[in-house]
């Protein structure tokens, strides 16, 4: 099996759990980290060993002994930082929120394609098992035909919260930090709402702290999504359709979640069995962007450029309905 040799972009908390998790991809290995300050980098590699330690990103995406770049960055730095990596024919998996808009996300598709250097999204939860799991019930009709699903994810910052979160200039607020993961699962399920209504709660500088939208469809399906930063919601899902209904528990975008399926009644209750490994699930994305790049491909056929472009359109519609303005709109 050829190594697919790993560098990584951005040294913070997720950088951390993706490089453990690595160490779980067959096939792959840390070859190189980069960080804005060096003293980041060796800090980062001390716990991560890595045979390339860079103080710059220009250096990492110089070095010929890096096939992929993994960005950790804050998400209002993913597109320049994925059209730097590209316009150096490094392969990308870019962490979530891909980009701030769908013109940001364009133009990063646009690149991959023009230079044909692979490019995905890190989506994490989409190849985690039970999210494979729900799509096969669905996909074998044992929910029936799915009228609605509700989501919620929220919690409250640990003092002191990072900046980011509060700063429009960053794309901070609810939404693109973790309602995307809303935005992911009813995509994923029920595709491209008809029309979209949402409010919001404005922070200080104009974020939204808390999110509700509602997805409409022509045939009949409805979709309730609520995103806050302002209280500990719950974060779990429920899928309904004219059979059954599943429940996702706590953090349902995660590993630890529970699949549980209800035929009919409240105690009907069946736990779905999952095969789940140690780690934190980075390691199911690793895995697969090291075949993708053996096979010679430029996106994922699991989590495409258009699943990516569709997502932050439907980002874009929600915050146009209400009043979410970051100022990479200008």
């Amino acid at each position: 099996m050829e190594t697919i040799r790993w560098g990584i972009l951005g040294c913070g908390r997720i950088a951390r759990k993706f490089a453990s998790d690595l160490r779980l991809a067959e096939g792959a290995e840390l070859s190189a980290v980069a960080a804005r300050r060096m003293d980041d980098a060796r800090a980062f590699a001390n716990e991560f060993p890595a045979k390339h330690v860079h103080g710059s990103y220009q250096d990492l995406v110089s070095n010929p002994d890096v096939d992929v770049i993994y960005i950790a960055s804050p998400h209002a730095l993913h597109h320049d930082h994925t059209l730097l990596c590209l316009n150096h024919d490094k392969a990308v998996l870019c962490e979530k929120a891909f980009a701030l808009n769908l013109r940001q996300a364009k133009e990063m598709v646009d690149l991959s394609r023009k230079r044909k250097v692979f490019l995905m999204e890190a989506l994490w939860s989409k190849f985690l098992p039970q999210y494979q799991k729900v799509q096969e019930l669905i996909a074998a009709g044992d929910l029936g035909d799915i009228k609605s699903i509700l989501v919620n994810f929220g919690f409250i910052p640990q003092v002191p919260a990072p900046p980011r979160l509060y700063d429009p200039a960053l794309g901070g607020g609810s939404l693109l930090d973790i309602g995307i993961y809303n935005v992911f699962l009813v995509l994923s399920i029920l595709g491209r709402p008809d029309s979209i209504e949402a409010s919001m709660t404005p922070g200080p500088e104009g974020v939204d702290l808390q999110c509700a939208s509602l997805f409409r469809y022509q045939n009949g399906a409805m979709a309730q999504l609520f995103s806050s930063l302002l209280s500990n919601l719950g974060t779990d899902a429920d899928i309904s359709g004219t059979k059954s209904r599943i429940r996702l528990t706590a953090r349902f975008y995660a590993p630890s979640a529970t699949i549980e399926l209800y035929r009919g009644r409240e105690d009907s209750r069946e736990i779905i069995p999952v095969n789940k490994e140690g780690g934190s699930g980075y390691q199911y994305e690793a895995r697969h962007v090291s075949e993708c790049l053996r096979k010679g491909l430029i996106e994922s056929p699991v989590m495409s450029h258009e699943d990516s472009l569709l997502i932050m359109e439907t980002m874009d519609r929600i915050r146009h309905a209400a009043g979410i303005h970051y100022s990479a709109d200008d």
